[in-house]
Order: C-alpha cells, then structure tokens, then sequence
C-alpha cells in the first residue's frame, strides 16, 4: 500500500469527524463561512512553502476576507 494515499484516507477521514463536530456545535450559516480562512493559509503556503510572489491584490482580498470573518465570529 502506498503511504501517501493511506495518509490522504486519514486525513479525509479526521477531516470529516471534525466537520461533524463542529455542525453539532455550530450552526451551518456560521461554520461554513468559516472555511474560507483556507484560501489564507492556501496563500501563506504559497508565499512560505513554494516561494511564491503574492500580488498586492491577492493581500487585499485576504485582509477582506478577515474583515468578513471577524464579523461572522463577533
């Protein structure tokens, strides 16, 4: 067995034991806006893991992205 694809199998597997949790916890309308904090650490990976340049623009919508959960949190 290839350990990279067992290790993709855990992670889906973790990934949707945590979601369940928090939609008992959570309702859906504040959760799934949630997710979007993916698309900063999408960048923070590009910028740190791949050396990537980061656009003006692409930090604009990060910091809007912020403002948008920070209002969905308070």
């Amino acid at each position: 067995m290839n350990w990279q694809l067992a290790m993709s199998g855990i992670s889906i597997v973790a990934a949707t034991i945590i979601w369940m949790y928090i939609l008992k916890r959570y309702e859906l309308s504040v959760a799934y806006p949630l997710i979007s904090i993916s698309y900063i650490f999408g960048m923070l990976a590009a910028i740190f893991i791949f050396h990537e340049a980061v656009p003006v623009t692409r930090w604009i919508g990060v910091a809007l992205i912020m403002t948008g959960v920070i209002f969905l949190v308070k």
